[in-house]
């Protein structure tokens, strides 16, 4: 037996927004335009892994220079910039797609764990910039031994 379903054009619309944007957040990572007319400010997709002695953060910067990204840690903070400058466009070139993103980003986290700071990596190779922060030992889980009372 079928049951009928009414038609809402309103649900309906706000999926397709749904799947608009999140095709475009896939696509380009996440962006936004600031005050400033002409500035974007974008977000670039990015993964954090934990593991049990350290955490992995890899982020997308595609056709970034090194010199233009900045990595800091400072009480518990993570933060990493950078601006993604675009190449001057050509006169008498007609452009039929500009798709590329392009301006600064900042991505911020608060570690939830203490991290040996003078024994962290970051290595940028194919476009990834992949941080390596070892845990502190005092943030590592450990067994803790039980002892018989007596």
């Amino acid at each position: 037996m079928n049951s009928l379903t009414r038609w809402n054009p309103v649900r309906d619309l706000l999926s397709v927004h749904d799947e608009v944007n999140r095709a475009f957040s896939d696509a380009f990572g996440r962006r936004f335009f600031s005050d400033e007319p002409g500035t974007v400010v974008w977000q670039p997709p990015l993964d954090i892994e934990e593991q049990p002695d350290r955490y992995v953060v890899r982020v997308e910067l595609p056709g970034m220079k090194l010199e233009d990204i900045k990595i800091t840690l400072e009480d518990g903070q993570l933060v990493i910039r950078g601006q993604k400058v675009r190449t001057e466009e050509r006169k008498g070139t007609t452009y039929h797609r500009l798709e590329r993103v392009y301006g600064t980003f900042e991505r911020t986290f608060h570690l939830t764990h203490a991290v040996k700071s003078d024994t962290i990596e970051a290595t940028y190779r194919d476009g990834v910039l992949e941080l390596n922060l070892p845990k502190a030992e005092e943030a590592k889980a450990r067994e803790i031994p039980i002892k018989i009372a007596q």
